[in-house]
């Protein structure tokens, strides 16, 4: 590992941020040509990547196809999927497995050698591929992990958060970094015309999700206050089976415990789903997520049911879900799993076209940090992971065939670090009023009570780490008050139905986003910012 005080502050290498699944590879790929890799965690830890219990979805069994799979994606996102987009990642996700294979993964195989295939919900073939039923994102991290650290071309840099993006005349030219969880500590700058943000979602703005702490949100943050465009941030989707024991983040249940047959049912017992929707427990997420939020809000209950379906294989089918039972003392063999919907992944983020590329000259966006336009307003099971490899593979390509001008020498700081660690109780309310007001279901007041907080706190805070997580609060709750309809992950009470006219994109800004909540500020019911829709 590279000691970041003898990197010098001005570099040739391309900068990679994030050590999650798009970093890992994107650095890969671009071996031999010299990358810094900064992992705000120890490679391997603090990626939601290492925590993908579903696996990869690709076209790979005999009989599917990638076409079949675009359409499959393009089903599931409410309207606004990106078609040439979910069609070319349905067509390069055979190459990325073998890629990964390459690397070590160790996908599960059949009794005939051939790759193993799960389905999940909304998919219409079988065409997950796993990793010991549900150990596929720790098993695809390690391998990576490992790879990078005997690539000699990569230089890892592990312990840093970048907090702040520094631009020119609408171009990269670096990053203001600093130690992770040391907020006394100067920060540290390194230039660079060529940087990667691949720093995951934003799961951990609220209160109930899935996602490891480091996915608060700060990349899409740091672009956004750099004036890059952002794309769909309204559409956040919730894993309709977490675990509820107690636990932050809380522990996924799997949904391939569904594809195996495990049922959902309430507390008298009764499977709930069937009267939702024809594919009961394999509906689409944003459905089956309301289903379980509606079943818990009338106090009866939710719980996830493989007793019947696997009972005593479940340790060995599922092994990491069954640790995280056992350790809440929960026996899935004979006892049902206390399920709440939590936010699970996030469709929305930096605007990228199909290489990758941001707004911002020189800034690539990979993974969850990006909106490509694959997902639309509800994301495929398994489609996240396939969206990673497929981007950082082509954000690889286009950066070495990208002519590249050398950084010009920064200052020491260009932005004043403010105010020490972030208040423990107001990331907490933070959390909470985006739970509350921007979850599973909405409604214009709660929307507009959550904007005019956000506005506040990002003019007002006095702490940058805190800052950029209000920024991307902000982001989201003013997509989500401009959107007066329900579609896919994004569901309004007071506006249940999805309007014809408002199926395209969101394309935003932080100045757009500011703009709406200084309206929210003077009228009641102000009207929708032009800027917010497409």
């Amino acid at each position: 590992m590279t000691d970041i005080h003898n990197l010098t502050r001005t570099t040739d290498d391309v900068i990679i941020v994030g050590g999650g699944l798009a970093g890992l590879f994107c650095a890969l790929k671009l071996a031999p040509r010299p990358v810094t890799l900064i992992s705000a965690a120890p490679l391997g830890q603090g990626a939601s990547s290492a925590w993908a219990q579903g696996g990869i979805a690709a076209a790979v069994a005999e009989g599917d196809t990638p076409e079949a799979h675009a359409a499959d994606t393009i089903a599931v996102g409410g309207g606004i999927v990106d078609e040439a987009i979910a069609l070319g990642i349905a067509r390069e996700a055979a190459p990325r497995i073998h890629d990964l294979l390459a690397y070590g993964v160790p996908f599960d195989r059949d009794l005939e050698g051939r790759l193993a295939v799960g389905r999940e919900a909304a998919h219409s073939a079988r065409r997950i591929v796993h990793v010991r039923g549900d150990g596929a994102g720790a098993a695809i991290i390690a391998a990576l992990s490992e790879a990078v650290r005997r690539t000699p071309s990569i230089r890892l840099i592990e312990g840093f958060v970048a907090e702040a993006l520094l631009t020119e005349d609408g171009a990269v030219t670096g990053l203001q970094l600093r130690e992770a969880g040391n907020f006394a500590a100067r920060p540290v700058m390194i230039a660079s015309r060529a940087v990667v943000l691949a720093t995951g979602g934003i799961g951990h703005l609220y209160a109930v999700t899935t996602n490891p702490v480091e996915a608060s949100g700060s990349g899409l943050a740091i672009a956004a206050r750099s004036g890059a465009v952002i794309a769909d941030p309204e559409f956040v989707q919730f894993h309709p089976t977490a675990i509820m024991v107690g636990r932050d983040p809380a522990p996924l249940a799997t949904e391939a415990l569904r594809g195996e047959g495990a049922t959902l049912v309430n507390g008298d017992g009764d499977r709930f789903m069937t009267a939702r929707h024809p594919l009961a427990e394999l509906a689409p997420r944003d459905i089956v997520a309301r289903g379980v939020f509606a079943e818990i809000a009338a106090g009866r209950g939710a719980f996830l049911d493989a007793r019947q379906a696997l009972g005593v294989r479940f340790a060995d089918k599922f092994p990491t879900v069954h640790a995280s039972c056992i350790a809440a003392g929960i026996d899935p063999a004979t006892q049902a799993i206390p399920i709440a919907p939590a936010v699970h992944y996030h469709m929305g983020g930096i605007a990228v076209d199909a290489r990758g590329r941001s707004s911002i000259d020189g800034l690539w966006a990979g993974g969850e940090v990006s909106s490509t336009g694959a997902h639309g307003a509800n994301r495929l099971a398994s489609n996240s992971l396939l969206e990673a490899v497929v981007y950082a593979a082509r954000i690889a390509d286009d950066i070495a065939g990208h002519a590249i001008p050398s950084p010009a020498p920064l200052p020491d700081m260009l932005v004043t670090p403010r105010g020490g660690a972030p208040d423990a109780a107001g990331v907490k309310r933070l959390r909470a009023l985006m739970s509350a007001n921007v979850g599973v279901i909405r409604d214009g007041d709660g929307l507009a009570e959550a904007v005019r907080s956000f506005a506040e706190l990002e003019r007002d805070t006095a702490n940058t780490a805190f800052r950029n997580m209000a920024t991307t609060a902000l982001l989201v709750a003013t997509a989500a008050w401009s959107r007066h309809e329900s579609r896919g992950a994004h569901f309004r009470a007071d506006h249940p139905a999805e309007i014809p006219a408002l199926a395209q994109r969101t394309i935003t800004t932080l100045s757009a986003a500011r703009d709406v909540a200084e309206s929210l500020a003077e009228h009641p019911m102000p009207r929708i910012a032009q800027s917010m829709i497409a």
